[in-house]
């Protein structure tokens, strides 16, 4: 099912009600939950009612926004400025990449869409889906290893993580989300895959990855330092150097059937002004230069 939630008037309780979802997947056995994955059917059949004006539907003037589950927090703050300074409604869809894409491919009607890597834009842009003229990458990010907060062993060195403590380590699934495919590439650099992958425990996006960890189910993981900022259940063993990890960007795009476009244009521009860039920067993100229409004022 689609995750469409509105931000204003209530998005803390929105956000909790995400995290209780993600720690939901640790129970019982760490393995077999972490590696459930959302099912098809129920988000594409949600899709297609909502394209076809079935219940749900947002107003005329909202903007919906899929996007990357690692941006949550600084994405809400960032959603809330703008609705109150346009009036606009704001709608996100938060969710590991390939989900979402996977969703946009079936019909979801999505006027924005922000990935945590190239890859899954692509998916979505080779079916003429984006609009290539407003492709644009907002953000960057690094990898780190975590470790369960309170006592838990703490490597100091990714040879580190083939120790007979760390016999399970989560990450997102290295089959499509973006930040396992990233810890994928960055353990295979270090000819550390193979000897790992029988202890790698792959997750629906890197949140779930995160929750893992928390619940004590993994001995350790990969994730964005980003999330490790975010998260009082674990500590950070040690960020991946930019030189030595792989390169981490989140591209946004129009729809190039948004249903309304106009909105998602004033959204996306906001992204990239001062305030927004101050947010995300703050939340552990790395942010480039911006670009010439940065500095304009969102239109009413």
């Amino acid at each position: 099912m689609i995750g469409w939630r509105m931000v204003s008037g209530g998005a803390d309780g929105a956000r909790s009600r995400h995290g209780a979802e993600e720690r939901e997947a640790t129970a019982g056995d760490g393995r077999r939950a972490a590696a459930r994955v959302t099912g098809v059917p129920g988000f594409i059949a949600a899709a297609v009612l909502s394209a076809c004006g079935g219940s749900g539907t947002s107003p005329p003037d909202g903007v919906r926004v899929s996007a990357a589950v690692s941006l949550t927090e600084p994405l809400d703050q960032v959603a809330r400025d703008f609705e109150r300074g346009t009036g606009a409604a704001v709608e996100l869809n938060l969710a590991g990449s390939s989900t979402l894409a996977t969703q946009i491919l079936a019909g979801a009607p999505v006027d924005l869409f922000i990935s945590a890597d190239e890859r899954q834009m692509d998916r979505v842009a080779a079916e003429s889906l984006v609009d290539a003229g407003t492709r644009v990458v907002l953000l960057s990010n690094r990898l780190a290893v975590v470790v369960s907060a309170g006592g838990a062993p703490v490597p100091s060195s990714p040879a580190e993580l083939r120790a007979e403590a760390f016999r399970r380590i989560a990450i997102g699934d290295p089959a499509g989300v973006p930040a396992g495919v990233y810890a994928r590439r960055y353990l295979t650099a270090l000819d550390l895959w193979d000897p790992l992958a029988p202890r790698i425990v792959p997750t629906r996006s890197v949140r779930a990855a995160l929750a893992v960890v928390e619940a004590g189910d993994a001995d350790a993981g990969i994730v964005y330092r980003t999330d490790a900022l975010s998260s009082d259940g674990v500590a950070v063993a040690f960020e991946v150097p930019d030189d030595e990890g792989p390169a981490i960007g989140y591209p946004a795009a129009i729809l190039a059937d948004a249903p309304n476009r106009a909105g998602a244009a004033r959204f996306l521009a906001h992204l990239q002004r001062p305030a927004a860039r101050g947010a995300f920067r703050q939340a552990g993100f790395i942010v480039p230069a911006p670009s010439p229409a940065a500095d304009r004022p969102a239109a009413p």
